[in-house]
């Protein structure tokens, strides 16, 4: 059977028991080239060429067979979700990375250079004859689209990849780290878009923090109100995480104070709100544990 007769006969499979079951989990991908609008026919043929062959060696790192997968084109992105037993933290790891590497390939001599947004996300789906539908796809699209997620790529000209995932997916998957798995180097903001009021966690690949500004990179909003923060966050200085070795005391704008590494405190005025980081304490005890997102590195 030719590779469109098994992708063919798989949708259908799977739209027939997703429909019976009112949604199955599934790992959702929301992918979109950024500034896309500024390309003349020719980039934009081009960049489309390059986006499909970077997610097809993405897929291949993880064992994901071509027709094993739902994916649609979005014109300048793509919309994916994988099968259900595929192991989550593949995704987050490997998957990644290899991206990051095909991206930086192609972009090697080239100007324009073909800039992705990534949204990530895990939840129920229904697939019908007509696409992907569910909350899951919806945040994955407000992650990528998100006015965080372009303005970093409009601040960092130099950044070719950026990975947003919702904050279910950061604690159950990314937190408990893993091969090409870097929690340490994401960092919390608020997303609110249209009927959107969700927190997002944002990466990108080998650097120690991406470049958030404004109010979401300087106090992550909304997390005054449970004084959370995310490690390292402060006035936008990009300054990474503790190195383990004990409190690392860090200062943002206005009088707040953090203590990453130990118990947060957040001075704001006359009230001190303390106690809770966010920060799972037993990393140690369970680092390299593999919570349900199994399957070879």
């Amino acid at each position: 059977m030719s590779s469109a007769g098994v992708n063919g006969a798989y949708e259908e499979a799977v739209s027939r028991r997703e429909a019976s079951s009112g949604g199955i989990h599934r790992f959702v991908v929301f992918g979109d080239i950024c500034g896309s609008g500024t390309l003349n026919m020719a980039e934009k043929e081009l960049h489309r060429t390059a986006m499909y062959a970077a997610f097809d060696e993405a897929y291949a790192s993880v064992g994901v067979e071509p027709g094993t997968y739902h994916q649609e084109d979005r014109g300048d992105g793509i919309l994916a979700a994988l099968r259900p037993d595929m192991p989550p933290r593949l995704m987050v790891g490997r998957w990644i990375d290899t991206l990051y590497e095909s991206l930086r390939a192609h972009n090697t001599g080239r100007s324009p250079r073909l800039r992705l947004r990534i949204g990530m996300n895990a939840g129920l789906v229904v697939q019908d004859r007509h696409g992907l539908v569910g909350r899951a796809v919806d945040l994955a699209a407000r992650l990528c689209d998100s006015p965080t997620a372009k303005r970093i790529m409009a601040e960092a000209p130099d950044v070719d990849l950026l990975v947003a995932v919702s904050d279910w997916l950061y604690g159950n998957v990314v937190a408990e780290g893993g091969r090409y798995v870097e929690p340490d180097h994401y960092r919390r903001a608020r997303i609110r878009s249209k009927e959107t009021d969700e927190a997002a966690w944002f990466h990108v690949p080998r650097r120690a923090a991406p470049p958030l500004v404004g109010p979401e990179g300087e106090a992550a909003p909304g997390d005054a109100d449970t004084g959370r923060r995310a490690p390292g966050v402060g006035s936008g200085s990009g300054v990474g995480p503790s190195r383990g070795d004990g409190p690392t005391p860090r200062t943002g704008g206005g009088n707040r104070t953090y203590n990453v590494g130990g118990d947060l405190l957040d001075i704001h005025g006359n009230t001190i709100h303390g106690g809770f980081t966010g920060i799972r304490k037993d990393r140690g005890e369970d680092k390299g544990k593999n919570t349900g997102a199994g399957g070879p590195e």
